[in-house]
């Protein structure tokens, strides 16, 4: 095996298994997060037959699932640990992903504040002659949460997890 085919395999791996502890949800759906910071998180979904409708393409749910991970998973980084809601998602779709078809996820806030935050979550398909590259956006999406909400005693380590992989992770 090249050593760039083996060090993709192992990004993938070590992404797979962050994605898994970060969020078990959109890791059962074969989502990958990639980077992962306050002011920035990205990832990728192949889609499959489990994250489809019945005419075999994206299921918007999906779409709306990763949304609101990658947004709440930001605003929680960015609201120092503290905890947060989500209280609105508003989504557009604007094309459609087929099975076979890689996409690809952008989420970054447009508003940062004391008591809520807004974080604009992007969707395209990826470009099948340059991967990693985006091609057509086929979502865009407003998150909208509540932050700085106290953590329960029995909560106090829900962070721990974003800690680990925000302080190694920034384009594995």
């Amino acid at each position: 095996m090249d050593d760039d085919r083996q060090s993709r395999l192992v990004s993938s791996n070590s992404n797979s298994s962050m994605t898994a502890e970060l969020d078990p949800v959109i890791h059962s759906i074969g989502f990958e997060i990639e980077e992962l910071s306050p002011s920035q998180l990205t990832g990728r979904l192949p889609v499959t037959d489990k994250c489809c409708q019945p005419f075999k393409v994206l299921h918007g749910g999906v779409s709306a699932l990763v949304a609101e991970a990658l947004a709440s998973m930001g605003a929680h980084m960015a609201s120092g640990y503290r905890r947060v809601a989500g209280v609105s998602l508003s989504i557009n779709h604007f094309r459609s992903a087929a099975v076979g078809d890689v996409v690809l996820a952008r989420a970054a806030p447009v508003h940062v504040g004391r008591s809520t935050q807004v974080w604009e979550v992007k969707l395209w398909k990826e470009d099948p002659s340059a991967p990693g590259k985006k091609g057509p956006q086929i979502s865009e999406s407003r998150v909208t949460l509540l932050c700085n909400l106290p953590v329960p005693d029995h909560l106090k380590n829900a962070g721990d997890a974003l800690i680990k992989y925000a302080k190694t992770t920034s384009k594995l």
